[in-house]
């Protein structure tokens, strides 16, 4: 596995690049964004290609990376579903996996630092966002934070797992770089406290500045959406509305590229094609399967994912590729839900 820990100073935050090599697809975990040259040359440097990029919360010290990141690679972006920002391509849950080729982790709700916060488990180590810290927990006094609910993520999720479990947070302010769950246990002065009322007080009486980035980087985090609009005036997007009325239509070739766990969750629509996003390059190259249908059938290829991010980005692709006459459907099965449109679900 390649593991790296990138550090921003300004910020203090630590940046995860996790990756598994065969294929070289990679996955980070919250980037910053001054820092987004850094982590492309290192992708290069490596041989990796970036696939998914994930936020623990919505942060308020540092602009995310998440945005330029897949401007720049045509990532999937991730956050958890609480989150407050306008679009990002997948939203997770408790429960969920966020998976590349070789790695898998498992979606953590954490809630009390922000009630978006995640953390997330692979293996032998946790990332905890700014819910657990080396030696501290993250504070609870804004983004509807809660004193209670992180005492609960943090007593009844986190420090139940297995006491050798490394702990990866999102910062650190002192220099140390890594935990593992038995250590803050006993050395972790906010956790030494006897009962949930003695920890709300703890958190209540901090009397923390606010971090100097917030009136910055918290607008800024809830706008990291794809603009669709573009595709809207030159003719490649459907609306929700005329997607449904579309439904049938010989002429038309849906395709979703969600992955199957989203297609489980969420549900499917009528007669739509299954073409994961991550692998769009290769189908619309000659030979690829996109290819070969859009030429043998002469349907024009709609494509729709959970918000519209992926399809958006896949309709960019195939103009890339040769392949002009695709659209996609704005908003993604999200809104096609919200304007009454047929699911398939089991």
């Amino acid at each position: 596995m390649i593991f790296r820990q990138l550090f921003d100073s300004v910020s203090g935050t630590y940046s995860y690049l996790l990756a598994s090599r065969a294929g070289g697809e990679a996955l980070i975990l919250d980037p910053v964004l001054e820092k987004v040259d850094r982590y492309c040359q290192l992708l290069r440097e490596l041989d990796l290609k970036l696939v998914k990029a994930v936020d623990t919360h919505l942060h308020a010290d540092h602009v995310t990376g998440l945005g330029e990141l897949r401007d720049r690679t045509h990532c999937v972006t991730i956050m958890g579903e609480q989150s407050k920002a306008d679009v990002v391509a997948m939203r997770v849950s408790e429960g969920d996996k966020v998976t590349i080729e070789g790695l898998a982790l498992d979606v953590m709700y954490t809630p009390g630092h922000t009630d978006d916060s995640y953390s997330f488990l692979m293996g032998d180590r946790v990332f905890t966002g700014d819910t657990l810290l080396i030696r501290g927990t993250g504070r609870t006094d804004f983004q509807n934070g809660s004193a209670r609910a992180q005492y609960d993520s943090i007593f009844n999720r986190l420090l139940k797992l297995p006491e050798e479990t490394l702990v990866f947070p999102a910062h650190d302010y002192k220099g140390d770089t890594v935990s593992t769950i038995g250590e803050e246990k006993r050395f972790n002065p906010r956790l030494q406290v006897k009962s949930v009322d003695e920890y709300i007080e703890l958190m209540a009486n901090l009397k923390l500045p606010n971090p100097k980035m917030m009136d910055v980087a918290v607008p800024a985090n809830m706008h990291v959406g794809l603009h669709q609009d573009d595709l809207a005036k030159q003719g490649l997007s459907f609306t929700a509305r005329e997607a449904i009325d579309s439904l049938g239509r010989p002429d038309i070739l849906l395709v979703d590229l969600r992955e199957n766990s989203e297609r489980l969750k969420h549900g499917t629509l009528p007669g739509a094609l299954h073409a994961p996003y991550p692998a769009i390059g290769e189908s619309l190259q000659p030979g690829g399967m996109l290819r070969e249908v859009a030429a043998a059938t002469g349907r024009r290829i709609v494509f729709f994912c959970a918000f519209g991010e992926r399809s958006a980005m896949a309709v960019a692709a195939a103009k890339d590729a040769g392949l002009a006459n695709t659209a996609h459907i704005a908003g993604g099965i999200d809104a096609w839900k919200k304007a009454g449109g047929p699911v398939l679900t089991g």
